[in-house]
């Protein structure tokens, strides 16, 4: 199992950490749009993340993600449409709740899905899912059909949240204290012994890890996170969006972390600017992936260590190919 060095971790916090600064700082004093896609896209990064867990860190390639943040969601707009329940300082309860309830569903769908490996878990996934978008069009008494849920409020609890900038300043928060609870999971020995189990299962078997306990609480986790991103910015609970969540993770670098954060941005600047010049934009997204996996597997957090790699191999050359000193 392949560890990266520890003492590039520092560093790579202090970037992260200057990175989140500098977005608080200059997206407020940028224009409403910047703001809202900005928004948006730190939200669903939330959800990137926790299929991260399972992607990069677990060896678990997820396409039913989209359903916890279905569970987040719905469960915020009907308990604020039926019930006005969730609009003041109750707001932190339903927080709380989405995280418990996308949890839960992860702990029945784990039954079914972490017993298959590969393509079979990633089928097995994909039908889970797409139960849940199947359950969310049908019941039209309920979640409104294709037509959804409409909240005409944001909650109300000494910041009016109806304000794009706090609003902002919220969602970067719970972008924040997701990153660090993420990490700090995967830098512990829980997180440590998923990496194992992804390189070399058997062998953790043969240590006497208990692998299916270990990938069952992983998957109830990254449901959980996935439940707190439906809470704090809706998205459809489409296929797309769980296609959309896995495309983001290798793009930016899966077993990253910060990588499914770029690779997400990337992928709603490019959305929202290709929209505008060309209607084929998708085409263009698409080729974008496909280069990605082809060309640059480790994603974009990759090419720095590419970079070295190549570096050194030019070194090693260079030095073959100096003259060996003759002695007589």
């Amino acid at each position: 199992m392949k560890q990266r060095p520890m003492k590039s971790q520092p560093i790579k916090i202090l970037v992260v950490v200057v990175a989140l600064a500098a977005i608080a700082i200059i997206i407020p004093n940028t224009n409403s749009f910047v703001i809202l896609l900005t928004t948006r896209a730190l939200a669903f990064s939330i959800l990137v993340m926790s299929l991260d867990i399972l992607l990069g860190y677990t060896g678990l390639p997820s396409l039913g993600q989209a359903a916890y943040l279905g569970v987040g969601a719905y469960l915020t707009a009907i308990l604020a449409t039926r019930y006005q329940f969730g609009l003041g300082y109750d707001f932190w309860l339903v927080v709380v709740l989405g995280i418990l309830f996308g949890a839960a569903l992860a702990a029945i769908f784990g039954l079914l899905a972490i017993r298959a490996t590969g393509v079979y878990f990633l089928m097995i996934t994909l039908a889970l899912g797409q139960c849940v978008w199947g359950l969310a069009y049908r019941w039209n008494s309920l979640t409104g059909g294709d037509n959804g849920i409409n909240l005409r409020a944001r909650p109300k609890f000494g910041i009016d949240l109806a304000n794009e900038v706090t609003f902002f300043y919220l969602v970067i928060g719970f972008f924040a204290a997701s990153l660090f609870l993420m990490y700090t999971l995967v830098r512990s020995p829980f997180g440590r012994s998923l990496a194992g189990i992804r390189e070399r299962e058997l062998r953790m078997k043969i240590l006497g890890y208990n692998t299916w306990l270990h990938k069952y609480i992983a998957f109830i986790i990254a449901g959980g996170f996935g439940g707190l991103s439906g809470v704090v910015s809706p998205e459809n609970v489409v296929l797309t969006t769980s296609v959309d969540a896995l495309l983001m993770a290798v793009l930016g670098g899966a077993g990253t972390l910060v990588g499914g954060v770029i690779g997400a941005s990337i992928v709603f600047g490019l959305r929202e600017y290709l929209s505008t010049l060309v209607p084929w934009w998708q085409y263009v997204l698409g080729a974008v992936y496909v280069l990605t996996i082809l060309y640059l597997p480790t994603g974009l957090m990759g090419i720095p260590e590419r970079i070295r790699q190549r570096r050194a191999l030019t070194a090693n050359r260079e030095e073959t190919k100096k003259p060996v000193p003759v002695t007589s």
